[in-house]
Order: C-alpha cells, then sequence, then structure tokens
C-alpha cells in the first residue's frame, strides 16, 4: 500500500514523502483502508512549514470517499480561518463544500442552518466562537474535528478548551495539528490529548498529574515531571502521534513559501478604498512619473499595515488586523520552541511589533533606524535562547547581518526594493542554515499587497509595471487586475 499511497491522496498536488507518511499514519489509525480502527484520535505534530493542512485535507478526502465521513469541523485561530479555505480551492480533489462561520453570534448560527449539502460538508470556525456555538457545533455532529494550531488548548480548565473536549467527545474522529504538544511544559499534553484520545491520559486532569508530576515548591503548588516516567509519557504520546520536523524533511525544497491572506476591518476596507479612488483620481491631474506613482502607493501600503499618516504629519492607527494575524504565527514558533525573524518596513509597524512581544513577555532583539549596537542585537539573538524573535526594518537589516538562528521569516509588510527584499531573505538562507527556509507573506486581500509581491517574486520593475498599468487604462493601484488575483 505504501508504494502506492500518494495515489490514494485526493489531491491536487505532488505530496512529498514525509507528507505521505502522515497521511498513511492517520489513515492507519482510523482504519480506513482495512476497517481496524486503533485511536479515534491522531496528532500531526508538523513543524511550520511542512505541510500539515494538505495532509489533513487529504486524510478528510480519503475518509469521504471510504464513506467514513460526511461532515467536517475544523477550529483554528481567527486569523488562520481563510487558510483552510484557500487549501481546500488550492488541493481538495475531491466534492466538498466549504463555509467560514463569520460575524455575530446570531450570524454564525444562521450560517450553520443554512448549509449546502455537496460532497464534503466543511465548517470552519475560531476557536473563541466553538465554545460559544458548542450547542450549535455538536447539532452539526461532525464525523471529524480538526483543532489546528492545537497549542490553544493547553490550558485545561478554560472554556475553549473544555468546549473543544465536548465536540471531540461527540465526533468519531479527531486531528489534532500542532508543531509540537510540549509547548514549555509536560502538563501541557494532557488538555490536547483529552480532547484528542481520553484512553492514553484519561479524563481526569488531577489523575494524571499525580501519575506524571510531584508538587514541590512552596506549598506544593509547583508540578515537576518525573524524569523515570519519561519513557511511558512519551510511549503514550507518541503511540498516536506523527512527528515531523523541517530539519528531518530531506525532501522538503530549501526554500518554501506561504501567502497568509488577511482581511481588513471592514472600516480599514472603506478607507482604504476611499485612498485608493482618491489616489487613482490624483493621477489623472498630474504628469504620470514613478516617483508620483510610488508616492500614492506608500499611503495604501501604509493602510494594510495599520497606519496612515494624516496631513499634518500625525500617525494614525487604522487596522489591526496583520498584528492579530503576526500574533497567532508569534504564539505558532513560540511553541514549537522556534526562533523567528519578523520583517517589516514603516517605523509605526515596529513600534507595533515590538509592543506586541513586549505584552507577550517574548524576549526580542531589533535592527532599525536609530540601533547602535547592531552587532549586539544580531549576537543576542543568535546565541541567547532566551532571546526568541528578530525585529528587523526591512531597509536597516538587510546587509551584513546573519540570522540562521531561525529558519522562518515572516514579512509582514514589503520594500518595493528588489534588492532590500532579496537581501532580507538571504539573512537566514545562508552558510550555517541547518534547516530548509520558510518564508511568510502577511497580505491584506483586496489591496496593493500583492501586487507588490507578486513584482518582488518575479523580479519585475514595480514602478514601471504600475506606469503601464496606468498607460493602458488600468487603475495600476486596484489589486484585481495583478497577474495572480487578490
Amino acid at each position: 500500500m505504501s508504494e502506492n499511497i500518494d495515489l490514494m491522496m485526493p489531491i491536487k498536488a505532488t505530496p512529498y514523502d514525509h507528507q505521505k507518511k502522515a497521511f498513511a499514519f492517520a489513515c492507519d489509525k482510523f482504519g480506513v483502508f482495512d476497517d481496524c480502527m486503533t485511536s479515534r484520535g491522531v496528532a500531526l505534530l508538523m513543524e511550520m512549514g511542512t505541510g500539515k493542512t494538505i495532509v489533513s485535507i487529504a486524510v478528510a478526502g480519503c475518509m469521504y470517499q471510504f464513506g467514513l465521513v460526511n461532515r467536517v469541523l475544523v477550529v483554528a485561530p481567527l486569523s488562520i480561518l481563510g487558510v483552510w479555505q484557500e487549501e481546500f480551492e488550492k488541493f481538495a480533489a475531491f466534492p466538498y463544500s466549504l463555509t467560514i462561520l463569520k460575524g455575530t453570534s446570531a450570524a454564525k448560527k444562521e450560517q450553520l442552518t443554512k448549509l449546502t449539502d455537496k460532497g464534503l460538508q466543511v465548517v470552519v470556525v475560531n476557536y473563541e466562537s466553538a465554545w460559544r456555538l458548542e450547542k450549535e457545533l455538536l447539532a452539526f455532529d461532525a464525523n471529524l474535528v480538526i483543532a489546528d494550531e492545537a497549542h490553544k488548548l493547553k490550558e485545561n480548565r478554560t472554556a475553549q478548551s473544555k468546549g473543544m473536549h465536548h465536540l471531540g467527545d461527540k465526533a468519531r474522529y479527531k486531528l489534532l495539528l500542532t508543531g509540537t504538544v510540549i509547548t514549555n511544559r509536560e502538563l501541557d499534553v494532557f488538555s490536547q490529548y483529552r480532547f484528542l484520545n481520553p484512553q492514553i491520559f484519561g479524563t481526569s486532569f488531577y489523575s494524571f498529574r499525580n501519575r506524571y508530576f510531584d508538587m514541590s515548591g512552596y506549598g506544593n503548588h509547583t508540578p515537576v515531571f518525573r524524569l523515570w516516567m519519561t519513557d511511558e509519557f512519551l510511549g503514550k504520546l507518541h503511540s498516536v502521534a506523527y512527528r515531523v520536523t523541517k530539519a528531518e524533511c530531506l525532501d522538503l525544497p530549501a526554500v518554501t513559501e506561504e501567502v497568509r491572506t488577511v482581511d481588513l476591518e471592514k472600516d480599514a476596507l472603506k478607507l482604504y478604498g476611499d485612498i485608493e479612488d482618491e489616489s487613482y483620481a490624483e493621477l489623472g491631474k498630474s504628469e504620470v512619473t514613478t516617483a508620483n506613482i510610488l508616492t500614492r502607493l506608500l499611503r495604501l501600503s501604509q493602510i494594510t499595515g495599520g497606519h496612515l499618516t494624516d496631513d499634518n504629519g500625525t500617525v494614525n492607527a487604522v487596522s489591526r488586523a496583520k498584528l492579530e494575524a503576526l500574533s497567532d504565527i508569534i504564539d505558532s514558533a513560540m511553541a514549537e520552541d522556534k526562533k523567528l525573524v519578523i520583517m517589516a518596513r514603516f517605523v509605526p509597524e515596529l513600534d507595533d511589533i515590538q509592543e506586541l512581544l513586549e505584552k507577550k513577555k517574548i524576549g526580542y532583539a531589533v535592527v532599525r533606524g536609530g540601533v547602535r549596537d547592531r552587532d549586539g542585537e544580531i549576537h543576542r539573538f543568535q546565541y541567547d535562547d532566551k532571546c526568541r524573535v528578530f525585529v528587523g526594518q526591512i531597509a536597516a537589516a538587510g546587509l551584513g547581518i546573519t540570522l540562521t538562528a531561525a529558519s522562518t521569516m515572516v514579512f509582514y509588510s514589503l520594500d518595493y526594493s528588489m534588492a532590500n527584499f532579496e537581501q532580507a531573505k538571504a539573512r537566514i538562507h545562508r552558510a550555517g542554515q541547518k534547516e530548509n527556509c520558510h518564508y511568510l507573506y502577511l497580505i491584506c486581500r483586496g489591496t496593493i499587497d500583492r501586487k507588490v509581491l507578486y513584482a518582488l517574486r518575479k523580479k519585475l520593475n514595480l514602478a514601471k509595471m504600475l506606469v503601464d498599468d496606468y498607460r493602458r487604462g488600468i487603475n495600476p493601484f486596484d489589486s484585481g487586475t495583478s497577474p495572480d488575483g487578490g
């Protein structure tokens, strides 16, 4: 069967070897091919950039084709809901209908009453909404529940975790997706496995704690893992888990890229549209030069990053969409115990990112305009375990910097310079890097972000491309005219 496993994966792509093995592992545990189920739940412990979403789609599609599931519930962080829609559209080679629950609680409940029954029914919802809609989601009666970025379930007693436990108890099959179930401590495993398969570690948190931990410290309130229980603990944990690390993925290309689409808030999107219309109208009143067009483009790029400078030079915050998406990415990287590089263009964006890291109490280094001890910041990121994130201003952090302590780089925003873009990317992809590199681009839907990224990746002259658009009678700021859509 293993030789033909990729033929059984109903996806519109050629899977990598590690993805085939993860798929086969899940299908084997679920008894898809031999009707011999050994676990109701499977954990895909796949690091960022190794393709856990595509494996999950393949598993769900295969189980649908074998008549084992017809309703799937995907629960994920808010910023990742759109990723599921895009990945299904791109990869699913089987009939399905997908609904992302949006809007007010009442609107989400209404959506659940109007689902189409075409193919595999897939409902996607964020964690915060899932427990609030527990009654309605239990009535949806999903055969398969997928918990994406499941480190969100590590706290056993939260309403969010309890809601997922209840949903998991009713579903016949469960998939748990995360880079690692052990975030900072072994205690975090219980809640995630309580959802996944209660037979592994039981349903009582206190029984679990009493078996694997000693209580110490003042008042005996600090659980300390019993090291002599390690073999049993890991044996149980990995009995239903398939582990994939980037370092072990010899079949992955040296560089992988992912576009994370972000939806601007309603007010920010309206503001963006108004500025876009105004910018296009202004072009008609002046000579169309590259400087002219890039000046107007700059304002639109500022909005997608969350800010807009008014005529008085005051910077106003207009959106937090990208920041919230970045927050989820940071959480995932920290859960995987991975260092992360974040690149941004504008000063207010860098301020926001640093403030976010300080709120999360995550150690970071920064190289931006005004930072004097660049070498000290770089050395700290490379060699200090407590320094988990590097924040760089694209124009300032592009040259002469080695950041190989990380293998994932997030572009919060984009510089228009091809040279700056390539130099920034090369900070992690260089001599000394032991892992495959993964680049994440935060792109606001329906905005100029997509067009800028297209030009940079295709090595096109952005300014010339926009001027040419205008001279052909096309609004150069309209992302819908981008060659790869918006």
